[in-house]
C-alpha cells in the first residue's frame, strides 16, 4: 500500500509537472521535490556553427528539447522545440535526431513536425547521424547483443552493421562515423571479454577490424578532421581500471600506432560519460579533468605538451559539447547553490557564461564547507561540511557521514540535494571523499588498489572521530551511502565497531569474491581490477575486502537496503549479510525493492530516504 501510494503522489507530480517546474520559484527541500519531475537542464548538443544549442530539460513548457540561442545577452529557457531527449545535430546545422517513444526521429530547425524514422518495439539507443546525413547508426540489443545498426535518414528497415560487438547488459557506448561516412569507430570486447578494444567498420563492405591492443577505452572514440586519427580515453590493460583518470590516446587508422598524448594531467571521463574534442584544424584536443570536487574545461597540443585550463570555475560538468571546429563548448554545470543550467565559452578564453535558467531554485540552499580531517594514517581526507540552516554557537546536532557511490569516483562540488536535506532537518552531515577517489591524482588513487573496504572504511571511521571532536556535536554519529558508499558503509562498521552510533549501507557488496561470480561484466571488471585478479587468483587480496565475514564483530544498529533485481551491486549480497546479521544475532533492519535495479525509480529511492531518515531519527535524537 505505501509503495501504491508512493507512487499515486509521483505521478500527481507528473501530471503538475508544468506549475511545479517555474524557474523563478523556490521549492521546498522535500524528498519529493528532489526526485520527482523538478526543472532543470538534461542535456545540451551545440550547434555545428555554435549559434544555437539543443538542451533537453524540465521547463516552463515541460519536458522536451528547448531551442538556445547562444547570443541572448541574459539566461534564457528559449523556445520549446519538441517532446523527445537525445538531441544530436546534423554536420549542415539544419536538423536533428532525438529519440522518442524508443524510436528515432528527426526534425528541421523552424519546423516542430518531426519525421519518424523507426518504429519498432525495440529501444534505439546512442544515434548518431553520419557526415553526409544520409545514415544514421544507432546501438540495440534487440538480437542478443549490443551492436551497431544504420537506417537511412529518410527511414526504412534497419541493417545491422556489427555481430557480437558487445555484451547486452552494457550500454556505455555511441558510434563514431569516421569524417567521409565511410566507416564507423566503435568499442568491442569481441577479442576478449575482458577488454574494452578500439576497431573499426566498413559501412559499406561490413569488414571490420581492431586497431588497439594495449588499451583499455573508457570513452566514445573521436575521428581527427582528416580522418586519419582516433582520439580515446582510456587506461593501459595492465594497469587499474581507474575511471575517472584517464589518459588520451591517439590511434592511427592506417598503422595502428597508439600513443598516449604526454602532458602534466590526466584527462577525466566521469563514469565512461564525457567525450573528446578536436580543434579544427587537428592540431590541439579539448578534455574535461576533475579536481578536488570540481571540473574544468582544459586543452593540449595532440602531439603532446603543456596542458592548460580553458575553464576557472567551481562545480560538477556534464553533458559537454562542441561545433564542428571546435572553437566553442556548451556543458551543464551545477554547484552546491545552482542547479543543473547550460555555461558557454569559446577557445578564447575569458569568462563562461550561463545561457539557460531551467533550474528549480530552492528555498533552503546550503553552501558547505570544504574542509578537511586527518584520517588513521596521518594523511587528510577531503569533505564537503554541511551545517544545519541557522545553527547557532553552542547549538549541538546529530551528525552523519555520508560516503559517496563508485570507488573511484568522489564526491563533486555540487548541488548535494539529499545532503542538503538532511542538514534543513537538523543534522551536521559530512560528505567525505575517502582514498581511492578521483580529483587528487593517481597517486591518491592507487592507495585503494588491492585494499577494498579496508583503509576507506577507516577513512569513514576518522571523519566520525572528527566530528566527536566538534562544538556542533551531540556526540551522536551515523554513516550512510549507496553502492559503493554502501560497501564502505558496512565496512566501516565491521571494521571500526566503534566508530557509529546508527548506519544505512544500501545497495552495497560486503564479498567481492561472490560478488564476482554473479555481478554484470562492468562490475567483474571493477571487481577484477581491484583485487589484482579473479578470487581464485588473490585470494588473500579478497580476504582483505571481505566484509561479511567481518559482521559478527558489528556492533552498531542499522538499517540494510537493496534493489532486488540488482545485477551490478547482486542482490545476493543483501541476502547474505541480512543472513548472517540474523545469525549472529545483531540489531538491524531491512528492506528490500521488488523489480529494481541498481539504479532505483523515483518512487523507490523516496521511499529509501525516507526510512533513512526515520532510521537515523529514532537513533541519534536521544
Amino acid at each position: 500500500m505505501r509503495r501504491l501510494v508512493l507512487a499515486l503522489a509521483f505521478l500527481l507530480l507528473c501530471i503538475t509537472l508544468t506549475r511545479c517546474a517555474q524557474p523563478d520559484e523556490e521549492l521546498p527541500l522535500t524528498l519529493d521535490n528532489i526526485y520527482g519531475p523538478r526543472s532543470r537542464a538534461n542535456q545540451a548538443q551545440l550547434s555545428p556553427d555554435g549559434s544555437q544549442i539543443a538542451v533537453t530539460a524540465t521547463g516552463p513548457q515541460g519536458r522536451g528539447i528547448y531551442l538556445i540561442p547562444t547570443d541572448e545577452a541574459e539566461p534564457t529557457t528559449g523556445t520549446f522545440w519538441v517532446e523527445g531527449n537525445s538531441p544530436v545535430w546534423f554536420a549542415d546545422g539544419k536538423q536533428i535526431l532525438f529519440s522518442r517513444d524508443r524510436d528515432l526521429w528527426v526534425v528541421r530547425v523552424g519546423s516542430t513536425e518531426p519525421t519518424r524514422i523507426t518504429n519498432d518495439d525495440e529501444r534505439e539507443r546512442a544515434a548518431r547521424p553520419s557526415p553526409d546525413g544520409e545514415w544514421v547508426a544507432f546501438y540495440s540489443g534487440r538480437d542478443s547483443s549490443q551492436d551497431i545498426w544504420i537506417v537511412p535518414t529518410e527511414g526504412g528497415e534497419p541493417r545491422k552493421l556489427t555481430h557480437d560487438a558487445y555484451p547486452p547488459d552494457d550500454v556505455r557506448w555511441a558510434p563514431a562515423w569516421s569524417p567521409d561516412s565511410r566507416q564507423i569507430a566503435f568499442i568491442s570486447n569481441k577479442a576478449d571479454y575482458w577488454s574494452d578494444d578500439l576497431w573499426v567498420i566498413d559501412v559499406e563492405t561490413e569488414q571490420e577490424r581492431a586497431l588497439s591492443r594495449s588499451l583499455m577505452a573508457s570513452g566514445v572514440p573521436v575521428w581527427s578532421p582528416d580522418g586519419s586519427a582516433i582520439a580515446l580515453l582510456g587506461t593501459a590493460k595492465d594497469e587499474y581500471w581507474y575511471e575517472d583518470l584517464a589518459y588520451i590516446y591517439v590511434v592511427d587508422v592506417a598503422s595502428r600506432r597508439e600513443r598516449i598524448v604526454d602532458m602534466q594531467v590526466h584527462a577525466t571521463d566521469w563514469l565512461h560519460n564525457f567525450s573528446l574534442f578536436w580543434s579544427g584544424d587537428g592540431e590541439r584536443i579539448y578534455f574535461l579533468y576533475h579536481e578536488r570536487g570540481d571540473f574544468n574545461l582544459w586543452s593540449v597540443p595532440a602531439a603532446g605538451g603543456v596542458a592548460t585550463r580553458v575553464t576557472n570555475m567551481e562545480g560538477a560538468i556534464r553533458s559537454f559539447s562542441a561545433t564542428a571546429a571546435g572553437d566553442a563548448f556548451a556543458f551543464i554545470r551545477s554547484t552546491p547553490t545552482r542547479g543543473p543550467d547550460v555555461d558557454y565559452i569559446t577557445h578564447l578564453g575569458g569568462s563562461f557564461r550561463q545561457v539557460t535558467n531551467f533550474a528549480s531554485e530552492w528555498a533552503t540552499k546550503i553552501d558547505p564547507e570544504i574542509i578537511s580531517y586527518e584520517s588513521y594514517d596521518g594523511m587528510y581526507i577531503q569533505g564537503f561540511l554541511y551545517m544545519p540552516p541557522g545553527h547557532r554557537p553552542g547549538q549541538q546536532h546529530p551528525s552523519l557521514v555520508h560516503v559517496h557511490g563508485g570507488g573511484t569516483n568522489s564526491y563533486l562540488h555540487s548541488e548535494g540535494l539529499f545532503e542538503q536535506y538532511l542538514a534543513s532537518k537538523g543534522y551536521v552531515v559530512l560528505a567525505v571523499n575517502y582514498r581511492g577517489g578521483s580529483g587528487f591524482g593517481k597517486e591518491f588513487q592507487d592507495l585503494s588498489i588491492n585494499d577494498w573496504a579496508n583503509g576507506q572504511a577507516r577513512d569513514a571511521a576518522a571523519a566520525a572521530t572528527f566530528l566527536r571532536t566538534q562544538p556542533y556535536s551531540n556526540g551522536q554519529v551515523g554513516i550512510y551511502g549507496y553502492s559503493y558508499g554502501g560497501i564502505t558503509s558496512m565496512a566501516a562498521i565491521a571494521r571500526v565497531p566503534d566508530a557509529f552510533d546508527a548506519a544505512v549501507p544500501m545497495a552495497g557488496i560486503y564479498d567481492f569474491a561472490d560478488a564476482y561470480e554473479t555481478a554484470d561484466r562492468v562490475g567483474r571488471i571493477f571487481i577484477k581490477t581491484g583485487h589484482s585478479g579473479s578470487p581464485e587468483e588473490q585470494p588473500d587480496i579478497y580476504a582483505v575486502s571481505n566484509t561479511l565475514a567481518r559482521l559478527s564483530q558489528v556492533e552498531t544498529p542499522l538499517l540494510v537496503m537493496h534493489g532486488e533485481e540488482d545485477v551490478r551491486a547482486p542482490y545476493r549480497q543483501f541476502e547474505l549479510a541480512v543472513e548472517e546479521l540474523t545469525r549472529h544475532g545483531k540489531t538491524f533492519e531491512s528492506r528490500s525493492y521488488p523489480g529494481e535495479p541498481h539504479g532505483l525509480s523515483a518512487a523507490s529511492r523516496i521511499d529509501m530516504y525516507e526510512r533513512l531518515e526515520e532510521f537515523f531519527s529514532r537513533m541519534l535524537r536521544r
